[in-house]
């Protein structure tokens, strides 16, 4: 174990989670997640630790979310119950280390897709439930009408992620000065730029309005226009266990493909007497889809019914039906000139 050590000792933090993982036998991927989860009874689920829209919890512990509602979404279909979830707030640096470590079952924590993240970290993202970019707001005084004018800003910043190497990546891009003041938490960002320590503060622009209205004078705070990058933002799992990568994306899919079906919680019953082709599959009344998955035929029935269709979902953490009334744009479906799009069930 010694000369083990003092090999590791050199490897890179990516290489290193590796080979923590295989050292303990990689945790739930080596022994089937799913038949761990079926054997605890809960679904261990990576969450943020308190983002309006994603995963926040009320003031009686109650959390809710976008990413919430997948977590529970993949509990529904496992168990036919959604509250048979275990929330674990996690922090932008510890996130990662709890999905490695075994820690958690799932990371639904509006995370950004990447390369290195998958080939380096031993993850696969298990689809895209939020397409996003990262923006900038600035105080309106300042007179600003692009992102271009930043020149020798300081800019309030959360460190360990992608957010932190795509302004750098900007301003660098655009051979520009800034300063960058970076932070542990999103919310000592926030907290440090409505203090005016920072010219701006950087995220998702989902956040950005998100936070902005939080601010002392939100009014007074402007989101800049440009997008400065691409944010596919889903869950993620650990490598090595293909069942429950499999189930994780087709709970996904399975919400995205309902709403375009037009099957809601509210109408699913009704539903369930359709003769269409695709409806007896989605709702598991023609074939076993669920076998494949290690789940019931009516695993999408579950779903839709205790949760909803992603547009439900959508709507009343995100949308008209939510206090931040963000736009579908991007989110819509295909059909309806967005991303969202899912594989058939068949």
């Amino acid at each position: 174990m010694k000369l083990f050590a003092v090999k590791i000792s050199n490897m890179s933090t990516g290489l290193l989670a590796l080979a923590a993982m295989l050292v303990l036998g990689q945790g739930a991927a080596l022994c089937g997640t799913l038949d761990q989860v079926k054997a605890r009874g809960v679904v261990r689920c990576g969450s943020n630790s308190g983002l309006a829209g994603f995963g926040l919890p009320d003031d009686k512990g109650v959390w809710s979310g976008l990413d919430i509602d997948f977590c529970r979404a993949v509990a529904a279909a496992i168990f036919n119950d959604p509250l048979k979830v275990k929330i674990i707030p996690l922090t932008s640096k510890d996130r990662f280390t709890a999905l490695q470590s075994g820690e958690v079952d799932l990371l639904a924590r509006n995370t950004t897709w990447t390369l290195s993240r998958e080939t380096g970290q031993g993850f696969l993202f298990a689809g895209i439930n939020y397409y996003d970019g990262q923006g900038f707001l600035v105080r309106k005084k300042l007179n600003l009408s692009s992102a271009l004018e930043l020149a020798g800003a300081s800019v309030c910043v959360q460190q360990g992620t992608t957010t932190e190497l795509n302004l750098a990546d900007f301003f660098n891009g655009n051979n520009m000065k800034y300063e960058p003041v970076n932070f542990a938490t999103a919310d000592e960002a926030v907290k440090a730029y409505d203090a005016g320590r920072c010219d701006a503060y950087t995220t998702d622009a989902s956040g950005l309005y998100i936070e902005r209205a939080k601010l002392a004078a939100p009014d007074d705070h402007v989101v800049l226009p440009e997008i400065i990058s691409k944010e596919p933002l889903g869950p993620a799992v650990r490598q090595g266990d293909d069942q429950w990568f499999n189930l994780v994306k087709w709970v996904n899919f399975a919400m995205i493909d309902a709403e375009e079906l037009g099957v809601t919680s509210k109408n699913v019953d009704e539903k369930a007497k359709s003769e269409r082709p695709d409806i007896k599959r989605l709702l598991g009344f023609d074939g076993d889809f669920g076998e494949g998955l290690g789940l019931t035929p009516d695993w999408a029935y579950r779903i839709i019914k205790f949760v909803g269709n992603y547009g439900e979902v959508y709507d009343r953490n995100l949308g008209q039906g939510s206090k931040l009334k963000i736009q579908r744009g991007v989110n819509s479906l295909w059909s309806r000139g967005g991303l969202q799009y899912a594989p058939p069930i068949r």
